[in-house]
């Protein structure tokens, strides 16, 4: 699963947070395009309100890898060509993998609490606030034990350093988050 947040939307105006809004998911919709990611590979995007949660469907056609080494350099990229023309804004992202439920309202579960947690923690918004850097990505330490760490699809772990905590359920949750101009979704 990734979620994606709008940097500071609670600060802009109504009608400003509209246009990033549609922009985001515009920009959403071209990457997950781009890396080979169709509407059969994940279910209706699910709107939160500046941001989007986008469920990928597990299949051996959408590795995580594609996530890590292609969908967030897609949008990376996108991002970056976008703010040349403005209006600028950033992003946060999260990438994790696990359980999710579904109800008649929305998907939910402790999988998804976790991904929405590393997206809003005090310490990614902090990566992101010092760095120039059009997007921040943290993932999760399961995504970080079974992808990462051994460098599938040429993805380099040491640029991912574990600087998130959070709690869900009690227990704690390492995120760990790209950093430096090395990063291939941090692009300066």
């Amino acid at each position: 699963m990734i979620a994606v947040d709008i940097e500071r939307s609670s600060a802009r105006p109504d009608l400003e947070k509209a246009r990033l809004r549609g922009e985001l998911y515009r920009l959403v919709h071209v990457a997950l395009r781009a890396c080979g990611i169709g509407p059969s590979d994940h279910d209706p995007l699910v709107d939160r309100g500046d941001g989007v949660l986008i469920l990928v469907r597990p299949s051996d056609r959408v590795p995580k890898t594609t996530l890590l080494s292609r969908f967030v350099p897609a949008l990376v990229r996108l991002l970056a060509d976008h703010n040349l023309r403005g209006p600028a804004f950033r992003l946060r992202v999260a990438i994790h993998a696990g359980e999710v439920l579904y109800d008649a309202w929305a998907p939910f579960g402790e999988s998804v609490d976790i991904c929405c947690r590393l997206l809003d923690a005090p310490e990614l918004k902090f990566v992101l606030h010092d760095t120039t850097a059009p997007l921040v990505l943290v993932v999760s330490e399961d995504i970080y034990n079974s992808t990462l760490r051994h460098g599938y699809d040429g993805i380099d772990c040491r640029v991912f350093h574990p600087l998130v905590r959070v709690t869900v359920g009690e227990r704690e949750h390492r995120g760990w988050v790209a950093t430096g101009r090395a990063a291939p979704i941090c692009v300066e």
